[in-house]
């Protein structure tokens, strides 16, 4: 398994990367740059269901962090006065500092389904769904940075995986326990697939995408049972 540096550093070369890419590609240079930056972070959320202590406890003083600025735009879209997003940007840092590290330790093993690839499209569809700037791919850039720096957490795992000695090449007991799609823990990969399908339809309706999914897809998301035609 790759070491919690090896993985920062990793991902934070890659944002370095990726924010050169988007001004080459023209977008605006304050959301390059934060796009970079989340990858580099993003690089580190896996972690998050590790046993460890101190890593766990800064990464989630980090998204604790992070979290409420990128629900600075759509706080301000929705009406709030400055006091007013002061004091919910405080709660939400209070709730996901103690509030979500308590539950993820309560549900989450690690290398359980929390490292896994729908894992990392959840990560990036909840950054898309926080920021709502007024850069047209703004949001697109910065879902791009989380996923991308996810994903290199779970290659950088799936590598570390294959032992090679002299001429003969062969995988640890952790090969595929990464890039995965599914566990062996059915509740936990049922309530991560629902969450993603969940958010997905929420991307899709800010979007104007939401009528073009299919009527089951729409029908659990509203919450009810959709017979017949």
């Amino acid at each position: 398994m790759a070491a919690f540096k090896q993985h920062l550093m990793f991902s934070c070369a890659l944002g370095a990367g990726y924010s050169v890419a988007l001004r080459y590609a023209n977008l605006e240079p304050t959301h390059a740059l934060l796009a970079g930056g989340l990858c580099g972070v993003s690089g580190m959320l896996p972690d998050l269901d590790s046993d460890s202590g101190r890593p766990v406890r800064e990464l989630f003083g980090l998204m604790a962090a992070v979290v409420p600025l990128l629900l600075l735009h759509r706080l301000q879209n929705a009406g709030f006065t400055s006091e007013g997003m002061i004091l919910l940007m405080a709660a939400l840092y209070l709730a996901i500092r103690f509030g979500l590290a308590w539950i993820f330790q309560l549900l989450t093993v690690h290398r359980g389904m929390f490292h896994s690839i729908p894992a990392a499209l959840i990560a990036a569809e909840i950054a898309f769904l926080a920021h709502d700037g007024s850069e047209p791919d703004g949001r697109l850039a910065l879902a791009g940075g989380v996923f991308l720096g996810f994903l290199s957490h779970l290659v950088l795992d799936e590598l570390s995986s294959v032992d090679a000695s002299g001429m003969r090449v062969h995988l640890n007991k952790a090969a595929g326990s990464a890039l995965k799609l599914f566990s062996r823990n059915w509740p936990a990969t049922l309530f991560v697939w629902l969450m993603l399908a969940a958010l997905s339809y929420g991307v899709a309706t800010e979007q104007g995408l939401a009528a073009a999914l299919p009527l089951p897809i729409r029908a659990l998301h509203a919450g009810r049972v959709t017979t017949g035609r």
